[in-house]
């Protein structure tokens, strides 16, 4: 497995070549849970269940995509990017096929929702963190390309499960987009790795250990013994002197088992215990790391407000169109489905916030703080308007702010260095996982109790509006100096901020 090393390889050459890969292994990945809205109606009139129970498809499938994003970056980490891609084209195929032969909607949440959601977040962590790696000083852009992959997938998938289903039926339409899922295997043969990962270091580590010739000679330790005691030498104890004998020629592990033997079952237990211990230590350590980036305001406030904006913002991708059927606005389904204009413009979004992020003079996070606001005052109005051509315009603003996903990663980076990129990464892509995935299935009941979807859409609304001003006001450069007036100067606090690789106000203050 070979492996670039070298500056030289960062933002350009081979990159380029990363990011197109990474750009179509999402298109594949994402383009039918991005366009799931299309299949949405077809479900709830084949399995005649209700939308609440029906939208934890939806849901998982985006939910478990994030939720599992600690996992995934792990295998990443471990394994590297080109195999997780290989073994995440093997899951999003074959959960799709599965789900064209769906007895239920249970079978759906596991088939569609779990497998194809597991696969398409293994795909989602190793392609950002590919192109991070070869991308530094144009990393804004090179991930608002590949993210933008996602939206590209969703504007034609949703016209093409459409004609699919006009076709060869919900059946054939889902086993022909399985099988296009299938190229995610040749997206995964470009991502040669920047360094070897930590599964193949350890694999050379262990052959590099057995090749080693043993000595041919080995010299017996001395040991001066203190505590065998009950040995009483007598210048006629024959049997004495072989067991000194023995004892001076013992090596340290052996005399640690001979010790163990004498102790009985205590020392077989501390063994045991020590094993334990030394298995444990890699899930203490990711845990108090964990627990360290939570404890930055910062990150924490970052969390909530990804939280939020995806316990929002995501139902009404999910619900659009059926708002459109409910409310008699169109009849039949539409050539260019809402959808369709959602997905389009969020890939405008994620250039356009890609191409900002990487400006001097624009603060990243208040960029993201202002999507999040825009996205919730969009969702408040969406009631209002009861015309097609108005949720058309609504539909574009939201897949616009909607493109703040591509700068998401850009923003960890700055917060908490690029090695520990993947782990706050999948942080970050966990809260978002769990916000998703309670979403639709939150804004089915509120239909399925009042028939209507005005106060759904007033509350997804007021979550992501909520989750912008609170992200705002937590990074203001007011907290840092109210924190100062402690015990330690500021100067020095924010030295030791540098030092951890955490955020205070200050410093969000200069994020680019």
């Amino acid at each position: 497995m070979g492996a670039v090393k070298g500056e030289g390889a960062l933002d350009g050459g081979w990159g380029w070549i990363i990011v197109v890969a990474s750009f179509m292994a999402q298109f594949l990945s994402s383009g039918s849970p991005q366009s799931v809205g299309v299949l949405y109606p077809e479900w709830l009139s084949a399995f005649q269940e209700g939308k609440g129970v029906t939208a934890w498809v939806g849901s998982m499938v985006s939910g478990m995509a994030l939720i599992t994003s600690p996992v995934c970056s792990v295998c990443v980490d471990n394994f590297g990017a080109r195999p997780v891609t290989v073994f995440s084209g093997v899951m999003v195929a074959g959960g799709l096929m599965l789900s064209a032969f769906a007895p239920s909607v249970s079978f759906l949440i596991f088939s569609y929702g779990i497998v194809v959601g597991m696969g398409c977040g293994l795909v989602y962590a190793a392609t950002l963190t590919i192109t991070c790696q070869y991308f530094d000083k144009r990393r804004g852009l090179a991930l608002g390309i590949v993210t933008t992959g996602t939206s590209a997938g969703g504007f034609i998938y949703a016209t093409l499960q459409n004609e699919l289903i006009e076709l060869f039926g919900l059946e054939g339409c889902l086993l022909i987009i399985g099988a296009l899922a299938l190229n995610l295997m040749a997206c995964a043969g470009p991502m040669r790795p920047m360094n070897l990962p930590g599964y193949y270091l350890k694999q050379r580590a262990a052959l590099q250990h057995t090749e080693e010739p043993e000595p041919l000679y080995t010299k017996p330790t001395a040991i001066i013994i203190d505590s065998f005691l009950d040995l009483k030498t007598t210048p006629g104890s024959a049997n004495n002197i072989a067991a000194m004998k023995l004892l001076i020629t013992m090596e340290p592990t052996e005399l640690q088992e001979s010790e163990g033997e004498r102790n009985g079952g205590i020392s077989s237990c501390s063994i045991v215990a020590r094993a334990i211990k030394k298995r444990m230590r890699p899930y203490r350590r990711y845990l108090c790391k964990t627990i360290e980036l939570l404890q930055d305001r910062v990150f924490m406030a970052f969390c909530i407000a990804i939280f939020l904006f995806s316990l929002g913002a995501f139902p009404p991708v999910l619900f659009m169109e059926d708002v459109a059927q409910s409310e008699g606005l169109i009849d039949g389904i539409a050539l260019i489905p809402l959808v369709s204009i959602v997905a389009l413009t969020t890939g405008i979004g994620k250039l356009v916030l890609g191409v900002l992020a990487d400006m001097q003079w624009v603060n990243s996070l208040y960029l993201y703080a202002l999507t999040l606001i825009g996205t919730g005052l969009t969702l408040l109005l969406i009631p209002v308007f009861k015309s097609y051509l108005g949720l058309q315009v609504l539909s574009a603003m939201v897949g616009f702010c909607s493109g703040n996903w591509s700068i998401t990663s850009y923003i960890t980076t700055k917060m908490v260095g690029m090695e520990r990129l993947s782990h706050a990464h999948g942080i970050l892509m966990c809260f978002g996982g769990f916000g998703i995935t309670l979403g639709p299935p939150v804004v089915g009941w509120f239909f399925d109790w009042t028939q209507s979807y005005d106060l759904a859409f007033y509350f997804s609304g007021t979550c992501v509006l909520v989750s912008g001003l609170f992200l705002f006001l937590a990074t203001l450069p007011c907290w840092n100096r109210t924190t100062g007036e402690g015990d330690s100067p500021p100067e020095k606090d924010v030295n030791i901020s540098q030092q951890n690789h955490t955020l205070d106000c200050d410093k969000v203050a200069s994020v680019a």
